[in-house]
Order: C-alpha cells, then structure tokens, then sequence
C-alpha cells in the first residue's frame, strides 16, 4: 500500500518542501511525498534547494504551491497530513477528503535565522536533520502501524522529539 503524505507550512518555502523531497526519497515507494502552504511564497528558498542536493535528494518537482490545489477535486487523497511550522497548525486548514491523520512536527523557521550566510546554512541543515529525524521515524512504522487512531497518537509523538517548537519536547 502507498501512502500520500502532505506537508504544510504557511510559505512552502523551506521546511514543507525539504520535508516531501526527504520523504519522497526515503519512503521507499511506501510513500508519496506532496507539500504546499497556507500563503505560498511562490518560490523555493535557495538554502532549501542546497541542503537537499548536498544530501542527494530530489529538486525535481519542488515548488511552492497553495494547499487549495490538495483540497480540489480530483486531487490526490492524503493518507496523513503534517503541519511542520507553528502558524500551519493554528490556521483553519481544508477539509480533506477521507478524513487523512494529522499531526503538528514543529520546527523552527531556517529562513528566519539572521546572521552571517553560515549561521543561515547551519539553520537549514538543522532543519533538515530534524525533519530526516521524523521522517525516519515514520517510514520505519510497520505497516499494521500506519492505520487508526494508534497512528495519530504516534505521530503527535514523533512531532516533540528533538528539535520541536511545541513545549516540553521528547528526546528520540
């Protein structure tokens, strides 16, 4: 069975995007891998696009879109639904069809950081390696796993280990 797997993010610029490319490649074909945002930025921050082609992941189909085009119809149904930035998770999301398991991972904003274009980087590879973290995580669930309300629960756990903006994290 495949999974389709949405990640938001207000701008999909950063993190919803570094979060589809990393599981689009480590889901093994047990997943398929979408992003979009509340308000779309209409462009991939570069930093985004560097970190993931220093790691080997895929830049091909990467853009930053709305999360109306997942809504429509005749769009693909989410199995799961993510929200990786604190604004996603309060804003009043779509309704999607077949009631896909949501959960909030959290992380900081790497195109927040100011500072020199090192410490802008550095933000970006942590941010990734939070994300590679989660997502590990989820494509090594077993299957039987990955259906019911046992998988929420999981993955709101998966969404406070290290590197989460919620309270009180969980180290993994």
């Amino acid at each position: 069975m495949t999974f389709n797997t949405l990640f938001l993010c207000t701008g999909n610029s950063a993190r919803s995007i570094m979060a589809e490319s990393i599981l689009r490649k480590d889901g093994n074909g047990r997943f398929h891998a979408y992003s979009a945002g509340s308000m779309p930025s209409g462009r991939v921050n570069p930093l985004a696009l560097k970190v993931l082609e220093s790691y080997g992941y895929p830049l091909d189909r990467l853009a930053s879109k709305s999360w109306d085009v997942f809504a429509a119809a005749g769009a693909p149904r989410m199995d799961f639904v993510l929200t990786v930035c604190d604004n996603a998770a309060g804003e009043a999301c779509p309704l999607w069809p077949g009631q896909p398991i949501s959960a909030h991972w959290g992380i900081e904003d790497p195109a927040s950081v100011a500072g020199s274009d090192i410490d802008k980087e550095r933000a970006f590879v942590t941010a990734f390696r939070y994300l590679k973290n989660r997502i590990s995580l989820l494509v090594n669930l077993p299957e039987a796993s990955l259906k019911g309300l046992t998988l929420a629960a999981k993955l709101q756990e998966i969404g406070r280990i290290e590197g989460s903006t919620t309270k009180n994290p969980k180290v993994a």
